[in-house]
């Protein structure tokens, strides 16, 4: 008999409504019960595209035993950390405080009163030498529920103050300083590894954010970081070399062998990245992987109803019915061979060694193609005909599992990458596609009174948003009025941003995570950093100052800044884990051009803007600024019948212009300058 978990919005959920533990989903019934019962809540936190949630839960929560003792001592709560990221966060912040390390399946045991007091991750159903059985633990938290429980309640208070921390920063006393950049920029330098590229040894995660913040910085030395980052990873097996698409991260310091689950922000995040180094370096090698990769999410992730899925799972069935990382995937010589050799043979040999392909693999056995020799690389038929017949061959394997909820979030950052490249690269499908995945934000992921919600899954609406969400909606729907000049994206742009400011804003400084009328957790938090994603006081105060461009409305400007000088300090210190921050920062201290495009057809004047990626800039753009919705344009007329526009800079704007050449030099006049420290070693 299914339990609690079946109707839920979450699939992550859904795939323990048969298990034979009696699981509730996070809310009021399950805490009632547990203060009721006077029983110690085991929390369970996970999502679905997690491998080791999924051994876990085979091993452990499928076990009739196991569950039977779960459900008499324990009140079992499941959480989705992608539905939930306000319940993850303050549990995973625990796990580091008490173990020192965190990660998922996240396993935490908590008073009634929700506050924690031993926390970990993954158990075995049997002891090893570094950890006990998952039974063990259990006998272990039990015995001390019922011998020790003064101890565990005098934690209870040093807990919350703990985990309250973020929420009690202050902004700084004193102004934000180019020192911070300076700082910094010296940091990336002293972590970046010269010859594969990012910032971290094994495993090495995508640095989006780090990207962006170094291609908007006035120094080619720098921008390289960023370039051969790129140029890595797309030669390397976290890019999927057939379909196109990255993997979360690589388990080596090279790129070569990925964790194998594909999610839509890291995607998202990576096109913009690879459509920007492609502007500013003409590298055509980024825009083929720009171009695959929005192509993945097209093909596999994207809903007919304009949404798109979460995630992709790294586990799938081998061809003995296993469950098995990466088998979907990876591929062993001899049917590389055999499918090559029938689609092209004459290009098998230059294939084998242009793919890395060997009888070992690096993975299990099994080969993740990689980019091992780039100059075999066949001509461009025989490379397309191999890699059709790879895929078909590929498609008659069991597939990954997909994650099918919508994150409103994450659905934002996929409807401003697909609106900027349709404007870019000339392709009118990226821009419908986002234009169409905004209409779907607003369609199903609104309530009644007009506020964000989540997640949904087959019009079950989740919970309602957090402060990541509203942003990232607005930034979204800035980005997308950007590239259509439609007034609808700007306003609903500017109602979302104060919808956050109403229900987010700490007036003494930055955001919280958890609206307003939240539901009372432990503690309410403020989320800071920028890993995996862009943070939500990051994303907020970056475009804050946007929308001050925009509307000349400096509200936005002092908020924003207030967010930065409470980012400020941690940013310069640990800047690969603050990337947004330091974008929100530079930003700040170089200041934005305006452009004011008036008049129909402007897409001579566009083509000029779209010939570089400069994050210093804002643009607005009608047909004619009668009623405009956007203080940016008011007061702009054209010169005569031909499209017009208006640059300006610090108060200071330069002649109207109607020329594609007129507007490049304006841009070039307006472009940022200032000194960086020297590159180290």
């Amino acid at each position: 008999m299914p339990n609690r978990l079946a109707s839920e919005s979450s699939p992550y959920l859904r795939q323990h409504a048969d298990n034979p533990v009696d699981w509730y989903p996070w809310g009021d019934e399950a805490l009632t019960r547990a203060r009721d019962a006077d029983k110690p809540i085991l929390l369970s936190i996970g999502y679905a595209a997690c491998h080791w949630c999924h051994v876990m839960a085979h091993e452990s929560f499928e076990d009739p035993a196991t569950a039977a003792y779960m459900n008499e001592h324990f009140v079992n709560i499941k959480v989705d950390r992608e539905e939930r990221p306000d319940i993850d966060a303050i549990y995973i912040e625990a796990a580091q405080a008490i173990s020192g390390h965190a990660g998922w399946p996240l396993t935490a045991f908590l008073t009634p009163s929700q506050a924690p007091f031993f926390v970990g991750t993954y158990f075995p159903p049997e002891p090893r030498a570094d950890m006990p059985s998952f039974m063990q633990l259990m006998e272990g938290i039990a015995d001390a529920w019922a011998n020790q429980r003064d101890e565990i309640e005098a934690g209870r208070d040093r807990m919350i103050e703990a985990l309250s921390g973020t929420a009690q920063l202050k902004p700084s006393v004193d102004e934000i300083s180019e020192e911070a950049i300076d700082e910094a920029l010296f940091g990336l330098a002293q972590a970046f590894d010269p010859v594969e590229g990012g910032f971290d040894e094994a495993p090495k995660f995508p640095p989006h954010s780090v990207n962006e913040f170094l291609m908007g910085i006035d120094d080619e030395g720098y921008r390289e970081f960023a370039y051969t980052t790129l140029r890595k990873m797309v030669a390397g097996g976290i890019f999927d070399q057939l379909a196109g698409g990255f993997a979360r991260y690589s388990v080596d310091e090279r790129w070569r062998v990925p964790h194998f689950e594909k999610m839509l922000y890291d995607n998202a995040l990576l096109a913009r990245n690879l459509l920007h180094a492609w502007q500013q370096t003409g590298d055509e090698s980024f825009r083929d992987a720009c171009r695959r990769t929005l192509d993945w999410m097209t093909d596999e992730m994207r809903g007919d109803e304009g949404g798109f899925a979460s995630s992709l799972d790294a586990d799938s069935l081998d061809r003995d019915g296993r469950a098995r990382e990466g088998a979907f995937y990876a591929w062993g010589k001899d049917e590389f061979a055999e499918v090559v050799a029938s689609a092209v043979p004459e290009a098998l040999d230059d294939l084998l060694a242009y793919w890395g392909v060997n009888e070992s693999g690096a993975f299990e056995g099994l080969n993740v193609l990689h980019v091992a020799e780039p100059a075999l690389r066949p001509a461009d038929e025989a490379m397309e005909t191999a890699r059709t017949a790879l895929l078909e061959r590929r498609a008659t394997r069991p597939r990954p599992g997909r994650d099918d909820k919508r994150i409103a979030s994450w659905n934002a950052l996929a409807v401003a990458a697909f609106a900027e490249a349709g404007s870019v690269l000339n392709e009118p499908r990226y821009l419908e596609t986002a234009v169409d995945c905004a209409k779907f934000i607003e369609r199903e992921l609104r309530d009644d009174d007009g506020r964000l919600i989540r997640s949904w899954l087959d019009a079950t609406p989740g919970p309602p948003a957090y402060l990541e969400d509203y942003a990232y909606v607005t930034s979204a729907y800035l980005t997308l009025y950007e590239q259509t000049f439609d007034d609808r994206w700007f306003t609903t742009a500017l109602d979302t941003a104060n919808q956050m400011i109403d229900l987010f804003a700490d007036d003494e400084g930055g955001f919280f995570t958890t609206a307003h009328d939240h539901e009372a957790l432990l503690v309410r938090r403020k989320d800071m950093d920028d890993a995996p994603i862009p943070g939500g006081n990051a994303s907020a105060a970056l475009t804050l100052l946007r929308l001050a461009a925009f509307t000349g409305d400096s509200s936005f400007r002092r908020r924003g800044e207030q967010t930065l000088k409470i980012l400020s300090g941690m940013a310069a210190r640990y800047p690969t884990g603050f990337g947004a921050a330091l974008q929100a920062i530079d930003l700040m201290l170089g200041g934005i051009t305006e452009v004011a495009i008036v008049g129909n057809d402007p897409a001579e004047l566009r083509s000029a803007l779209n010939e570089d990626h400069n994050p210093h800039r804002v643009v607005a753009g009608a047909i004619s600024t009668a009623g405009t919705p956007v203080p940016l344009l008011e007061e702009r007329s054209t010169t005569g019948e031909t499209p017009t526009a208006f640059v300006c800079r610090n108060f200071t704007c330069s002649r109207p212009v109607t020329t594609a050449d007129e507007l490049r030099g304006q841009l070039n006049d307006h472009g940022r300058a200032s000194e960086k420290p020297q590159i180290a070693g």
